[in-house]
């Protein structure tokens, strides 16, 4: 898996993990619905980054920060739900 600059922007209500490269991003959006809680909504990778391992990343840098800021995620993405289901070492950060 290539090394990955992830950026997160977040306002009150939601938020999004980026990648950036030549031009095109890689995000995984999220919901704020409390201190403790967030929705993991949409994970979008274009084509140009098919192979590169962006998609796992994301996720891997939303259970990271969600085991150290104390919150939990619940996968609406079906991706993310599936990264869930491949890593069930990560099953502290979900809330399911």
């Amino acid at each position: 898996m290539a090394e990955h600059d992830i950026r997160r922007e977040q306002g009150s209500s939601k938020g999004r993990y980026v990648i950036r490269q030549n031009g095109e991003e890689a995000e995984l959006t999220y919901s704020i619905t409390s201190p403790t809680l967030i929705i993991a909504d949409h994970t979008g990778v274009p084509d140009s980054f098919r192979g590169t391992g962006a998609g796992l990343a994301l996720v891997t840098r939303m259970v990271e920060d969600a085991r150290r800021e104390g919150f939990r995620i619940m996968p609406l993405c079906p991706f993310v739900n599936a990264q869930r289901k491949k890593h069930p070492e990560w099953a502290d950060a979900f809330a399911v």
